[in-house]
């Protein structure tokens, strides 16, 4: 909380400097006198009613949505909320999965992101402030982790596959750990030669439209764990919390996989999840990997679920 305290007189202090030039419509609120939230985020985001004239376009964006984008520049790397059993900071690393739920392209700096946003918390029952606060990201939490598998269990080994070596990151692993279920395999199988396809530019792509041999983009790093291979990692990190390490994993099910994004494969280090966010293969992944079936969990980039129930009837998975 100590950051909290520092960084929201500092916004307040950039709000009040450049009040008169980004909210000269805004005339019935007064920012520089406006009390703090319970979450000590200033109460002033409300929407500013404006002349049809002034709601078309960007400029009326702008003028809605300034001091959210001002306040959102700022939270995106202090903003304090819990998980996992730690104290998290700022969202900056979920700025693409935040983008693409709320569908914008816009920077998380922008108003268009803020408006983007407001119209998110208004589905769900959040005040359309435009500010990524507690309460929003909570939401957003929520909202993730509800598209996951939810679930773990064996599959039963007539349903688990053996995938070749080199669909695997690291080409020394055990014969052992090269399993997953099978419709989670076909799917991965699909996932990955669409992305081949489309970042041809970004990664090593063979003329037949595959993965390069030697490319490590987009590799499993890790698939089907048993409790009792689980029950091991956890015995080598005694102190890794439950959400780096989950003691009922949904890789024990093999709709689970590890897929390297960048950086260290697995490791859950905020400079390195920063690492990660900006590779050509996460980027698509968060916005295509949904189309074939697969659902991440938002706190490692690496990490994707295959939920083949939410996969639309109106857009299913390309065939192989």
């Amino acid at each position: 909380m100590k950051k909290d305290k520092v960084f929201y007189p500092t916004v307040l202090g950039m709000i009040a400097a450049g009040f008169a030039l980004s909210f000269g419509l805004a005339r019935n609120e007064n920012f520089a006198q406006a009390p703090l939230r319970p979450d000590g985020i200033p109460a002033v985001t409300r929407t500013v009613k404006a002349s049809p004239s002034v709601e078309s376009g960007k400029a009326a964006v702008a003028a809605r949505f300034s001091a959210a984008a001002l306040l959102n520049s700022g939270l995106r790397n202090t903003l304090s909320w819990p998980f996992g059993g730690r104290n998290q900071t700022g969202w900056n690393i979920y700025a693409p999965l935040i983008a693409q739920t709320i569908g914008t392209t816009a920077s998380p700096d922008a108003p268009a992101f803020a408006a983007a946003l407001a119209g998110w918390q208004t589905k769900r029952s959040l005040e359309p402030t435009g500010v990524l606060d507690r309460e929003t990201m909570a939401a957003f939490v929520k909202f993730w982790q509800a598209q996951r598998l939810g679930r773990s269990g064996s599959p039963g080994d007539e349903r688990l596959y053996t995938a070749p070596i080199d669909e695997f990151f690291d080409l020394t692993r055990s014969p052992d750990l090269l399993k997953l279920e099978r419709e989670t395999y076909a799917a991965y199988r699909r996932m990955i030669r669409a992305a081949a396809k489309d970042l041809a530019g970004e990664l090593k792509v063979t003329p037949n439209g595959e993965l390069a041999p030697d490319e490590k983009f987009l590799r499993i790093v890790s698939a089907y764990r048993s409790p009792e291979y689980q029950a091991s990692l956890r015995r080598r990190e005694p102190g890794a919390g439950r959400a780096a390490l989950a003691v009922n994993s949904p890789h024990s099910t093999g709709q689970a996989l590890d897929i390297y994004v960048g950086g260290e494969p697995v490791t859950t280090k905020d400079p390195n999840r920063l690492i990660q966010i900006k590779t050509p293969a996460y980027k698509w992944l968060v916005k295509n990997a949904h189309r074939f079936g697969f659902y991440p969990y938002f706190y490692e980039p690496w990490h994707w679920e295959y939920v083949p129930a939410r996969l639309s009837i109106a857009n299913p998975p390309e065939k192989e």
